[in-house]
């Protein structure tokens, strides 16, 4: 058996070449990602940056704990309450304090650098913030030039190498109390989790009243008593001082985006790769029916014909894998490294020593092999001692009836789960572990009846080609729709590729221009102006100046949370706005679905349909921002949408958290210039970018970027590599096999240069195959992501991303022509009645 092995790998290096090539890849991409995805699960202990050398803080209770039958559950605070300045004056009584207050700041036109590297940011990407300068040796921040500031209108900032701020410079500074020049009288080196400007602490107590926190020189455990009294406010020591950090959570969400998108890498690696391979050992066996029948006649059973089959799969599997497993060692540091130069990952993020995912890479490699290997090996043991001799090389078309029925499977299984979700939870299929996962079931439907499909498919395709004069087209079209096998056998990897790049990046983009439009439709103002992410908040002046601008009709909001518990067990917190109804009814439109809007108050709360309870009048328990509980009656619902309808408060509801969005609209008979030219004024005085609700539009709801974007090239890159290696292989083994075909062209009296032409328009055919079934895939896909939104009331098209899909098809054509014409060119070198005499 074993020297039957090696032979037929010896006589046919080019079959188990290209399985080998694209299992070791499969296997390395595989052990990539298993090695980078155990890094996070072993990720290095984070010390407190903000305040690591405070030795006691007290801040706001940032943290919702809520006994439950099954024990604690917590969820975070989204706004903290203010230490109150009787506990800040009593903890002064216990040793040395100094209270925190942060603020957002602008800095005119000059680059600060809050990491050293020149780019006037922190680690983190945060904007510049200010600080009182008695907490800054709580970093701690060490002056590297000049002095502390002393009085009003002096700052302290911090400057790395690539900064052109010097001490004794002047620069602009806004703040939430407003703009004005201010002289640097000193520098410290950046801290890399922050862009900071320190003031006076009497400054910084009048720009922001409220103390955020306060660090205590004293004994830890009568900190804790002076606080007892006060359950809003939380004590913290040792690692606990990281919970004060900007963005605190930041490396765990980027932890959770990379375990996504290595993840999906991963899972689309190995479908792709058992698709690979088992279409390449499909092939292959069907190009030694006549190899099997002769065994069969000397005397081998079917089941020595699998176990021959089997043996090739392991052995291909064995070596194939060892070389993945070596490629993922190489492979995954540059990954790691990658993904930190991207910012997907934390900086700290490094490949570490474990080695499980190489043993399991390796041995999903050899499950792949074999896997591939099962329909191939059952069709070679079906094969007649007689039978196989006498076969035609015109393919029947037909299958058997265990494909089929696993295809009708497959396919009923993937229409049956989104006729569910549209059903039962239209959003479902908006989610995006829904739409990287639903394509797969309807790709490996329709590869599975490719042997049915492609005959018509090719028929229609090339039907005018075959009407136009001369042979090409008819050779073509003929060639094709004989050679059954391989032309499914090339479409397949075509129809994987062009379905995943339509499907995956289609239905992002769809969803991306159905949130824009439904935050057109909503937004009505004409004039918004909002923070930046990650907690910022506007100017109070800003917002007192729009209120006073003639013809305005202005609506400031606060982005808050709400907290229920979810069948007594579940601590579930849901994004919340806080507004007027009266101010919000004047600038926008939204979707109210049961209720009134307009009877918001301070007793009530507006939901969507996804939201616990959707009963208007219906009274329900929550825990608001800042930790308190109370009692809201339901008095509206909205439509659920695309998931960015969230619940709505009062200001008397969100205490603790800053405006954060104004949306100002003109009155009707105002003159939309003057408001917008007094708007813009008002903006350039308080330092706050104000746009138009278009701009703001697009601002927000841009296309797919970030790790999102870079996750679905990914996905697509390793598509279209598989492809390149399937279509390499499976041209090179089919010219091998039409050497005699194209002979007999040759004596017929074609030239070489009409060989290779119809060669080439043949590959160019069967890709233009593979394309249209990938295209149906794709328009299914995209039809129930329509579907969805329709029937969440979103009006939006599909979006169909024709520059990835052609650039897809573009590639695979070039590949499939390259592979198909460069083998024929290298065989027709010998003379065509050498060619015609041979035989298998």
């Amino acid at each position: 058996m074993l020297s039957l092995v090696l032979q037929g790998i010896r006589t046919r290096w080019v079959t188990f070449a290209g399985s080998f090539i694209a299992l070791a890849l499969g296997v390395g991409i595989v052990a990539t990602t298993g090695m980078a995805l155990a890094a996070t699960f072993a990720a290095p202990h984070q010390g407190p940056e903000r305040f690591a050398a405070a030795p006691v803080l007290v801040r706001g209770e940032d943290r919702l704990r809520v006994e439950t039958p099954i024990g604690v559950r917590t969820q975070k605070l989204t706004d903290p309450r203010p230490v109150p300045a009787k506990l800040a004056a009593e903890l002064a009584g216990l040793g040395r304090t100094a209270q925190d207050r942060t603020f957002p700041v602008s800095v005119g036109n000059t680059v600060l650098d809050g990491d050293g590297d020149g780019d006037g940011e922190g680690a983190d990407g945060r904007g510049t913030v200010g600080h009182p300068w008695p907490v800054a040796a709580a970093a701690p921040y060490r002056l590297t030039s000049g002095r502390a500031p002393a009085a009003a209108g002096e700052v302290v900032v911090t400057a790395g190498d690539g900064s052109a701020v010097r001490t004794g410079d002047r620069i602009t500074v806004t703040t939430p109390a407003g703009s004005g020049s201010r002289t640097v009288v000193g520098t410290v080196r950046p801290a890399g989790f922050e862009t900071a400007v320190f003031f006076t602490a009497a400054e910084a107590a009048r720009i922001s009243p409220d103390i955020d926190a306060v660090v205590v020189h004293a004994d830890p455990a009568a900190v804790r008593a002076a606080v007892r009294r006060d359950s809003a406010m939380a004590v913290l020591t040792g690692d606990d001082r990281r919970r004060a950090d900007p963005d605190p959570d930041r490396d765990a969400e980027a932890l959770v985006s990379v375990n996504a998108l290595l993840g999906t890498a991963a899972g689309i690696t190995a479908f792709v790769s058992v698709f690979v391979v088992a279409s390449t050992f499909s092939y292959g066996v069907a190009q030694r029916r006549r190899e099997f029948g002769l065994l069969r006649t000397a005397g081998a059973t079917p089941g020595q014909v699998r176990r021959l089959v089997y043996a090739e799969a392991v052995l291909v599997g064995v070596l194939a894998s060892a070389a993945g497993c070596r490629l993922g060692l190489l492979g995954a540091p540059r990954l790691a490294s990658w993904m930190v130069g991207e910012g997907i990952a934390p900086h700290w993020f490094a490949i570490g020593d474990q080695s499980w995912p190489l043993h399991a890479a390796f041995w999903t490699g050899l499950a792949v092999a074999l896997a591939g290997a099962v329909a191939a090996a059952h069709r070679a043991g079906r094969t007649g001692p007689v039978e196989a001799l006498r076969e035609s090389a015109v393919d029947s078309g037909s299958m058997p009836l265990s494909r089929v029925l696993l295809g009708a499977a497959v396919l009923l299984t993937g229409i049956v789960l989104v006729a569910a979700l549209l059903v039962q939870d239209p959003g479902g299929v908006l989610k995006r572990k829904t739409y990287l996962t639903q394509p797969m079931l309807l790709i490996t439907g329709f590869a599975l009846f490719a042997p049915v499909l492609v005959r018509p498919v090719t028929r229609f395709l090339t039907w005018l080609p075959a009407q136009l004069p001369g042979a090409t087209g008819v050779l073509t079209r003929e060639n094709a729709s004989a050679g059954l096998r391989r032309t499914a056998a090339v479409a397949a990897p075509v129809i994987v590729t062009v379905a995943l790049a339509a499907s995956l990046m289609g239905t992002t983009a769809t969803i991306d221009a159905a949130k824009a439009a439904e935050a057109r439709t909503q937004a009505t103002a004409d004039f918004v102006a909002a923070a930046d992410g990650g907690g910022g908040t506007l100017s109070p002046r800003f917002a007192e100046r729009a209120r006073h601008i003639p013809g305005a009709a202005v609506s400031a909001s606060r982005s808050t949370s709400v907290t229920v518990l979810e069948e007594g067990t579940a601590l579930v917190r849901s994004e919340a706005r806080a507004v007027d109804p009266a101010d919000a009814a004047a600038v926008s439109a939204l979707p109210v679905v049961a209720g009134r809007f307009a009877d918001l108050d301070d007793g009530g709360i507006v939901v969507n349909e996804e939201w616990l309870t959707t009963t208007i009048g219906e009274r329900v328990g929550v825990w608001l921002g800042d930790g308190r509980k109370v009692t809201l009656r339901v008095v509206a619902v909205l439509s659920a949408g695309t998931g960015n309808n969230g619940v709505y408060l009062t200001p008397h509801n969100a205490a603790g958290a800053g405006i954060d969005r104004i949306d100002v609209g003109v009155r009707t008979g105002a003159d939309r210039s003057a408001v917008g030219k007094q708007l813009y004024a008002a903006g350039r005085a308080t330092g706050t970018d104000v746009r138009t609700t278009a701009q703001w539009v697009t601002a927000n709801h841009p296309r797919t970027g970030g790790s999102t974007r870079l996750g679905l090239l990914m996905i697509l890159a390793i598509a279209l590599v598989y492809t390149g290696i399937a279509l390499a292989n499976t041209q090179v083994m089919a010219t091998a096999d039409r050497v005699r075909d194209l002979a007999v062209l040759r004596l017929a009296g074609a030239t070489k240069a009409q060989v290779l032409r119809l060669v080439g328009v043949e590959a160019l055919a069967v890709v233009a195959v593979g394309a249209v079934l990938g295209a149906v895939v794709a328009a299914l896909n995209l039809l129930g992501v329509r579907t969805a939104l329709g029937r969440l009331d979103v009006g939006s098209g599909v979006v169909v991303p024709w520059g990835t899909v052609g650039l897809v098809v573009a590639a695979s054509a070039a590949l499939a022509v390259v592979f198909a014409v460069l083998p024929a060119s290298l065989a027709l070198r010998t003379r065509p009645v050498e060619l015609a005499g041979t035989r298998e």
